[in-house]
């Protein structure tokens, strides 16, 4: 009888703990849309394909985001810069943390270029 209880107890943790790493993960779908209208007027539509003329404008490096050191970043360090910006990249502002997770999601969808 112990072994049971300890077994649904542990059951019960897990299942509560799932719903927290579910509730991280976002929509790639929903995130391009977010990209498209936040994200590719610099990184392009397909986030490969940099505007050369506003890298040189800001006098900045603007990298493919299916670059390999770029998607090696971890969601965190993903978000934080959506969140905060990095370098001469300004904050993505007036985004719920739902839409920065689907943003994250439809990111880990872009292929090397």
């Amino acid at each position: 009888m112990k072994t049971v209880t300890v077994g649904l107890m542990a059951g019960v943790v897990i299942l509560w703990s799932a719903q927290f790493v579910l509730a991280q993960q976002g929509d790639a779908t929903a995130g391009k849309a977010n990209f498209a209208k936040s994200c590719s007027t610099c990184h392009g539509a397909d986030g490969n394909s940099p505007k050369e003329a506003i890298a040189k404008m800001l006098k900045a490096e603007i990298p493919p985001l299916g670059a390999s050191d770029v998607q090696a970043k971890s969601d965190d360090e993903i978000k934080k810069v959506i969140t905060e910006g990095f370098q001469k990249m300004k904050p993505v502002k007036g985004l719920s943390d739902k839409e920065v997770s689907n943003v994250i999601a439809f990111f880990r969808t872009i292929k090397k270029p």
